[in-house]
């Protein structure tokens, strides 16, 4: 579960952060130090679904402002599928809105 979290949190950021004609955003950029896998990993471990939440919630803000905001066609999408993954109530149930929130969001790059 931790890599699909780490994707979000990168494709998000990359939204928010790629220009054309510089370097991509990578995993090991300083973007994402709060983002990392094993970041994600302790809150996974500890069951921590709520901080989980927030974490990806503080991407998808950002990504969110990027597409034009929720009134936008793409930001529509993307609140739908940020609204389903705030509603999960454990660990398990955040694994299929997380995966379509990786898809979507690599889609859309």
């Amino acid at each position: 579960m931790e890599l699909p979290l780490e994707a979000v949190a990168l494709f998000s950021l990359k939204l928010v952060y790629e220009t054309e004609g510089q370097s991509p955003l990578l995993r090991d950029d300083p973007a994402m130090d709060a983002y990392q896998r094993e970041v994600f990993a302790l809150l996974v471990r500890n069951g921590d679904v709520e901080a989980l939440q927030c974490k990806v919630n503080e991407c998808l803000v950002l990504a969110l402002d990027a597409v034009g905001g929720a009134e936008s066609v793409m930001g529509r999408e993307l609140q739908k599928l940020a609204d389903d993954f705030r509603q999960a109530a454990t660990i398990e149930q955040l694994h299929a809105p997380l995966i379509a929130l990786k898809d979507y969001l690599k889609a859309i790059q």
